[in-house]
C-alpha cells in the first residue's frame, strides 16, 4: 500500500491523531471497565462472592392502601412511595407494581443484586427482601447493561462509538506509518485471524 503525498499525509496524520486522542480520552475508563469485567465475567464461577440477603417487615398505615388502582400493572400511589422511601430508603418511582385483589407485588432488580416488595392488602403487612451479590456482580451487571436503566444504556452506546472511533483512527494512523513499520499489517492480520480461527475450531 502507498501512503499519501507529504502535505496531504501531514494533514491526515494531524486530523487522525486529534480524533485518536479525543476518542481515547472518552473511552479510556470504559475500556478499562469492560476489559476488567470481561475477565471477571469469564471467570464468574471462580470469583463470584456469596450473596447477602436482608429481609424487612413493617405495617403499612391503612389510609395509604385506600383508592388503589384496579388489578393490573401500575405505579404505586405517591403517598405509598413516600412511606416506603421513609421507612426502608427504597425508591419505587418509575416502576410498575402488580396489583391483585389480595396483594401488591413489586420487583426491584438492580445491578449486583435483586429485591422485591410485597404488601398484603387484607392486613397491610409489608415484606421487603434485598439480595446483594457484591461489587464484582455489580460491575459485571454494568458490563451487560442489566437492570441499569436507560441513562446507562445510552452511556454504553456513547462509549461504544468512542471505542469504534479510537480503533478506526488507530488503523488510519497505522496506515500512514506502515511504510516504516513492515510488521504492522501482519500483526493486524494476526489480531483478526486468531479469534476467527478459535471461533471456527473450538466453538460449536
Amino acid at each position: 500500500m502507498t501512503s499519501p503525498s507529504s502535505p496531504s499525509r501531514a494533514r491526515w496524520l494531524k486530523t487522525l491523531h486529534q480524533w485518536h486522542w479525543v476518542s481515547a480520552a472518552l473511552s479510556l475508563v470504559a475500556m478499562l471497565l469492560f476489559a476488567i469485567t470481561g475477565f471477571t465475567l469469564n471467570h464468574a464461577a471462580d470469583i463470584e462472592g456469596a450473596p447477602r440477603t436482608t429481609q424487612l417487615e413493617a405495617q403499612v398505615p391503612p389510609q395509604l392502601l385506600q383508592d388503589l388502582p384496579p388489578a393490573g400493572d401500575a405505579p404505586l400511589p405517591p403517598q405509598l412511595q413516600a412511606w416506603l422511601d421513609k421507612t426502608w430508603r427504597i425508591s419505587t418511582a418509575g416502576r410498575d407494581a402488580e396489583f391483585a385483589d389480595d396483594e401488591i407485588y413489586l420487583s426491584l432488580p438492580r445491578p449486583g443484586g435483586d429485591a422485591w416488595l410485597r404488601i398484603s392488602l387484607p392486613d397491610g403487612a409489608a415484606e421487603y427482601e434485598h439480595t446483594d451479590r457484591g461489587w464484582i456482580s455489580y460491575f459485571n451487571d454494568l458490563h451487560k447493561g442489566r437492570n441499569t436503566g436507560a441513562a446507562w444504556r445510552w452511556l454504553i452506546d456513547i462509549f461504544a462509538a468512542a471505542c469504534v472511533l479510537f480503533s478506526l483512527t488507530g488503523v488510519g494512523i497505522l496506515y500512514l506509518h506502515a511504510k516504516n513499520r513492515p510488521m504492522a499489517w501482519p500483526v493486524l492480520g494476526l489480531g483478526l485471524l486468531l479469534p476467527a480461527l478459535l471461533a471456527l475450531l473450538f466453538i460449536h
